[in-house]
């Protein structure tokens, strides 16, 4: 894997451009209240008892100063197996998202195509609505399908484009309430809109939200890593991976990042042998 590296400099952290091949039921985290309801004796009247989760803080976006080497360090004291990646490979640096809905309008545009592909429709996308600050639901909703074909968009994409803008036009979504959401509502909320899968919105929550504890155990990349850090005969499953990576809470999302190094330097490494 070649001489460590320190950790003082960082690398993009780059979002995958296609889903894996197959997926699986989400990973969820809930903090939210539970209400237990209480029948009286004499069935007439209820009581409801609220309980907090108060024991477990809030957690911080990993773009918050500091808190990627707080799960550096969590990490490497956490999984033996884990530790000597991290000094492999420089961390992850994370780009602003500077709004949701815009992250994940380009989510829905560069689903099922190539790099190249994908950043061309982006750009001709990006002129139809006058740049990336004028890329709102009202700008998208303007736009007929018909108008998205010439650009390249398909019809069906176009169609998921106008879901989503119609669910922020109607309050269902909005930028303030998904910052606001835990991992599992947002999960929940954003997977009713059409073409967005459970997938998506973990790649969403990490790369755009920073989210810190995102385990995307339907991710061909993030599989095909623990499988080979632990050893493993068979690509895990969703409940296998909820076991073996439950020691890296509650940042399971660096730990994921860095199975796709892992498997980036596997293959390298393979390609250089092939050319020997």
């Amino acid at each position: 894997m070649g001489k460590p590296v320190t950790r003082s400099h960082s690398l993009p952290l780059h979002e995958p451009s296609s889903p894996p091949l197959s997926t699986t039921t989400s990973s969820k985290i809930s903090f939210q209240s539970r209400k237990i309801r209480k029948l009286s004796t004499n069935k007439t009247t209820t009581t409801t008892t609220a309980i907090t989760s108060t024991s477990i803080p809030p957690l911080k976006p990993l773009s918050h100063k500091g808190e990627i080497e707080l799960a550096l360090d969590h990490l490497s004291k956490s999984d033996p197996l884990l530790a000597p990646l991290l000094n492999s490979h420089e961390p992850p640096a994370l780009n602003p998202c500077t709004s949701p809905f815009l992250s994940l309008t380009k989510s829905i545009l560069f689903q099922q195509l190539a790099t190249n592909a994908a950043k061309s429709i982006y750009t001709r996308f990006l002129t139809l609505c006058d740049g990336e600050s004028q890329v709102n639901p009202d700008t998208v909703l303007s736009l007929s399908a018909p108008k998205l074909r010439e650009i390249g968009v398909s019809g069906r994409k176009a169609s998921y484009l106008h879901d989503l803008a119609e669910k922020y036009r109607n309050g269902s979504l909005s930028d303030s309430s998904i910052l606001e959401m835990n991992d599992d509502m947002l999960l929940n909320r954003l997977t009713e809109v059409k073409g967005i899968g459970v997938w998506s919105v973990h790649m969403f929550m990490l790369f755009s939200l920073h989210r810190p504890d995102v385990l995307p155990v339907g991710d061909l990349g993030v599989r095909k890593g623990v499988q080979s850090l632990y050893g493993l005969k068979a690509l895990p499953q969703a409940l296998e991976m909820e076991q073996i990576c439950e020691k890296w809470k509650p940042y399971r999302s660096v730990g994921s990042w860095y199975m796709w190094r892992l498997m980036e330097a596997k293959a390298l490494a393979n390609k250089a042998a092939k050319k020997a």
